[in-house]
């Protein structure tokens, strides 16, 4: 069955998860870790689909970050191969549904196997319009501002881009997710408040919704609780409410 669209009338253009709370929703069951990262698996597929039901265009999800190589070695071990499996097995129906999969991060670290998994969901999906799925994976912050850095200090030394000539747009066009709209609302379940090194750059105007729910028992429901927050949201991006208002007419 297709899920409900949301009574909400404005869907946010691009929404940003970070999917937190598999380990403690596993703990809670007094089942092991990957357990929990197992059933976030399946909340994962249902709100891919619900993107796709809603039309909401960009969907980001953090599945893996830079900070997460410290966790126990057969944790991450797992963790990857359970990345490999849910590639193969979600691929077909992921194209099927018009999703274009992409990742982002410093895939370098990953497995010859892992990262030619990757490469082909990406090029099988390349040419689906219907969602953009952003991966973030082996992903931090401070890493794409540092590669975006780089990047434009490249032009410099080059002599394509004076240091003069040097603005912030510089930086945004040599970011990840670059091409696409900034994240117009975030989500974090799982009950905690931070953000956790993801899309410094790109969360600079983006609404922030944090929910206790663990990941594995996010749903439609909670997604829908999600948008009804960001509907109340007025987003003046540094104007007064009377000057967008007059922008809005």
């Amino acid at each position: 069955m297709e899920p409900d669209k949301p009574v909400s009338r404005q869907l946010p253009r691009h929404v940003a998860i970070i999917m937190d709370g598999n380990g403690r929703w596993a703990k809670q069951r007094n089942q092991a870790r990957h357990a929990g990262h197992r059933a976030g698996v399946e909340a994962t597929r249902a709100i891919i689909e619900y993107c796709v039901c809603t039309s909401i265009p960009c969907l980001t999800l953090f599945a893996f970050s830079s900070e997460n190589w410290q966790r126990p070695k057969h944790e991450v071990s797992l963790l990857m191969e359970l990345f490999v499996q849910s590639l193969k097995r979600e691929t077909d129906k992921l194209n099927s549904n018009g999703v274009c999969v992409r990742f982002i991060g410093d895939r370098s670290a990953f497995s010859a196997r892992l990262q030619k998994q990757i490469a082909e969901t990406e090029q099988f999906t390349q040419d689906n319009t219907t969602l953009t799925l952003n991966i973030a994976a082996n992903y931090g912050g401070r890493w794409d501002i540092t590669q975006a850095a780089r990047a434009v200090a490249q032009q410099v030394e080059s002599g394509t881009l004076s240091a003069a000539e040097l603005t912030e747009q510089h930086l945004t066009d040599a970011m990840c997710l670059a091409d696409l709209p900034e994240p117009d609302l975030f989500i974090r379940t799982g009950g905690e408040k931070r953000i956790s090194n993801f899309l410094l750059w790109q969360l600079a105007y983006t609404e922030l919704y944090f929910c206790d729910v663990l990941w594995p028992d996010f749903n439609q429901q909670y997604f829908d609780e999600a948008i009804v927050f960001y509907n109340q949201r007025e987003r003046r991006f540094g104007m007064t409410s009377e000057q967008l208002t007059q922008v809005q007419n």
